[in-house]
This record gives C-alpha cells, structure tokens and sequence, in this order.
C-alpha cells in the first residue's frame, strides 16, 4: 500500500467512525407529509435553487428557508386546490401561477418561467407514457433503479430530471421508497447526490482530494460508496444524514484536511 492509498484509508477510518457514531442519533426522514407520488415527482421536478430572499413563516410555524420552504408552499396550495400537483392540472402551467403557488410572505421562488416550462414537459410526458400518473411510471419501472428501464433512466426523459447526476431522480426514488409506493429491487444502484454540502464535507474531512469539480465529485460519490458499505448505512440514508447535519456544519466529519473551499457552484446550472 503506498502513501496515498494508505491516507484514503484511514480517512475513511476515521470518517467511518464519526458517522456510526452520528448515525445512533439520526431519524432519516419518512416524508409523510408528501401525499402521493404525482406531488412527488412535480416538487421534485421544480427543486432546485429556489431563490428565496430570506426564511419565511408559513400558517404560523416556521421560520422555513430553501427547499423545504418551497415544498410546504407547494403542498399548502395544493390542499387548497385539490388536483393541483397532477399531471392534468400541469400541463398548461404559466409562470405567474407557479409565483402564486410557491407564494410565501411577500417572495416567492427564483425563475417562476423555467419551472413552468419543466412541469409543462413532465406532465405532457406523463400524460403521453404513463397515463398521466407518477404512480404508473413507478410500477413500470419493476423495482429497478438502474438501466434504460429502470427508474432513473425511465426520469432522464424527462428535461427536470435530465441531470446526469439524477439527484433530482434519487431524491423521487428516495421519496417513494420511504412512502412505500416503490420497492428498489437493486439496491447498490443507489448513489448520493454529491452536491456542494457533501463535496464540501469530504473534501474537510480528507475522504477525497482537492481538484477540478468534475473529480471531486465523482471521487465524492466514489468515497461515500464506500463509507456506505463501510458503515452499514444506505447510500440515501448516509446522503440524508450528511447534508441534514453538515449544510451548517463543514467540519461535521473532520478538518483533517484544512480549510478547503468548496468546488464552486456550475453557473447556469439548473440543479445546483
């Protein structure tokens, strides 16, 4: 074992044993508030840097911030107008009713005209292949994550889910699994997002090395594998935990690195 292989492994030592210990403690979420798979897949489809100015207070309770804000302005007005989050209902949505929708004292989300345009090519989508229903898509998939007819490859046809990341897909796949709408027969397909909160905590930690952004994220997405099976936690499960407890926190596994800047954020990026 030369030196660098000897440094990764002990980072992924020392990192594994900082998770296990995290983990006695974590409840990975189980999304109960999510009604259906067709909420599902359009919040899904539209979660991506949602531009709010600030926290806001939603039916008296919060301060809500970022996606979790937009998801609750999305579900309240979707309890308002039953059928909102449909297919059917979609198909034809404009940007000023995306605005009011995700509405949230006095803001409301960035690009209201892109996603528009994404939930219109979904719902024609699922109109046209799956009977207008996220729950048919699931059932055609059989389990499966991975392949052109598995879930994920199923999503690419779709522009929201395009990302070849398909960190919005496993966030839909991760969703409908805790509800029970889907049961992944494959299981080491799963992968974690890699985003700029789990680049960043193992870029601190010392579980991967400084580089061009494209080779620390697939070195991430490598590395975190491996503390998944090192661990015993599930690649979404691990992906929860960390970017629930590491957003606010960069030394959540370590600085043995340093103080290391993130990669940076891809411009026009539709996902990051």
């Amino acid at each position: 074992m030369d030196d660098s292989e000897l440094r990764s492994s002990e980072a992924l030592d020392r990192v594994a044993a900082r998770v296990k210990d995290l983990a006695k403690n974590y409840e990975p979420p189980g999304f109960a508030h999510v009604p259906d798979p067709d909420a599902a897949i359009f919040l899904c489809a539209v979660d991506h840097k949602t531009g709010y100015s600030k926290p806001h207070r939603v039916g008296g309770e919060g301060p809500y911030s970022g996606s979790e804000l937009m998801w609750i302005c999305g579900l309240r007005s979707a309890q308002a107008e039953p059928g909102l989050l449909t297919a059917e209902r979609l198909r034809d949505a404009s940007a000023a009713q995306v605005s009011e929708w995700f509405w949230a004292d006095g803001g409301t989300v960035a690009d209201p005209e892109r996603r528009a345009e994404l939930w219109r090519d979904l719902a024609a989508g699922l109109l046209r292949s799956h009977e207008g229903s996220a729950q048919i898509l699931l059932n055609r998939a059989g389990g499966e994550l991975a392949g052109r007819a598995g879930l994920i490859g199923r999503l690419r046809d779709y522009a929201a889910f395009s990302d070849p990341l398909g960190k919005k897909s496993f966030l839909f796949a991760k969703i409908a699994e805790r509800r029970g709408w889907f049961r992944v027969r494959d299981p080491e397909s799963w992968e974690v997002a890699a985003d700029n909160v789990l680049m960043r905590l193992s870029l601190r930690s010392g579980l991967v090395s400084p580089g061009p952004l494209s080779e620390v994220r697939a070195e991430t997405r490598t590395e975190l594998k491996r503390l998944a099976l090192a661990t015993g936690i599930s690649p979404p499960v691990l992906d929860d935990m960390l970017w629930e407890l590491g957003r606010d926190d960069p030394d959540l596994l370590g600085a043995d690195a340093g103080k290391l800047d993130e990669p940076p954020r891809e411009p026009g990026s539709a996902w990051y």
